[in-house]
Formats: C-alpha cells, sequence, structure tokens
C-alpha cells in the first residue's frame, strides 16, 4: 500500500537523495518532464534544490508518495501569486518511478493534490503533457478537460520536437 503526504523544504532536503532517483528513474524511462538525456545528477540535484527553495518560499507544494519507507513518486502544484490568479495553480512533474507504473499511483497522487489545492484555496488547475504520452489518458480519466495542443513545443533528446496538450479541471470545494 502506498501513502502520500505533502513535505515540507526540511523534509525534503532529508529525502534528497530518494528524490533524485525518483527523477532519474523517470527521465530514463521516458517521462516528459522537462529534462533531457542523459540527465546527470548535478542537474538533477541542482533542481531539486531549486524546487526546494520555492517548497520554502510557498509558491510551490510537494507531494511525495511512498512504500515500504521509500518514495516511488510525487507531484508538485504550483501557486500562480499574482493578484487576479490566486485561485489558480499548475499541476506539474507527475513522478511514478518505474517499478510502480501501472497501480494507480499517478491517479491517487492527483487526488491528493486536488485535496491540496482545495485546501490552499485553489479551484482552478492547469497543465500540459506531450501528446502521446501515457499522461494523456491519465489526466483525461482524472477528469482534467482537454484545451488543445501546442504544436512543436518540447524538444526530446534526439531534437525531435513534439506537439504538448494543455487540461484545466475546476475544482469544488
Amino acid at each position: 500500500m502506498h501513502s502520500i503526504r505533502s513535505i515540507s523544504a526540511s523534509d525534503g532536503t532529508q529525502l534528497l537523495p530518494e528524490l533524485v532517483e525518483l527523477l532519474q528513474d523517470s527521465v530514463e524511462n521516458g517521462a516528459s518532464v522537462g529534462f533531457l538525456l542523459p540527465l546527470s545528477r548535478s542537474s538533477n540535484k541542482e533542481y531539486w534544490h531549486q524546487t526546494l527553495g520555492e517548497i520554502e518560499s510557498a509558491n510551490r507544494l510537494l507531494l511525495v508518495a511512498e512504500k515500504n519507507g521509500r518514495i516511488v513518486g510525487s507531484v508538485q502544484l504550483e501557486l500562480a501569486t499574482k493578484p487576479n490568479a490566486r485561485h489558480r495553480a499548475e499541476v506539474q512533474k507527475l513522478l511514478v518511478h518505474s517499478l510502480h507504473r501501472r497501480q494507480g499511483l499517478g491517479q491517487a497522487l492527483m487526488s491528493a493534490l486536488e485535496d491540496v489545492a482545495r485546501n490552499v484555496g485553489r479551484t482552478l488547475l492547469v497543465l500540459d503533457t506531450r501528446q502521446g504520452d501515457n499522461g494523456e489518458q491519465l489526466y483525461a480519466k482524472c477528469g482534467y478537460v482537454r484545451v488543445g495542443e501546442i504544436p512543436a513545443y518540447a524538444s526530446l533528446s534526439d531534437g525531435s520536437l513534439h506537439a504538448t496538450v494543455v487540461f484545466y479541471k475546476f475544482l469544488d470545494r
């Protein structure tokens, strides 16, 4: 059984090796989350240090899924900070370790993230994913509405360009 919890920046510092491993595994197994192969450990760590700083400044929330005391998944919520945008947030970096995929963990993380978003007063969530990725089906299954796609949005390691699909979801209070 998996447990899901929100973590603080200090928790994240203690869990840094596991977060680095999760991102490394996800990128090496095809996750389109903004990184290209090969992903160096130093770039990976630098990313997490920056992310933990955003958590510390309360501009980002991080949820982790654990099994047997180890992180096997995570998802982030970037909180919009402009005065006219404080009702919305962007879902980012849904990661599930390759050994734990196809067990409902992505859907569980999204559901938990939506609860957290409601608790901080966010009623509109937005996200994007590479067209054709597993995430596209997952987000639709979670009730996200497909807005459309943007062609040639993301580059792969081989230099090819791929479309991204944009989704949104209104949350009940």
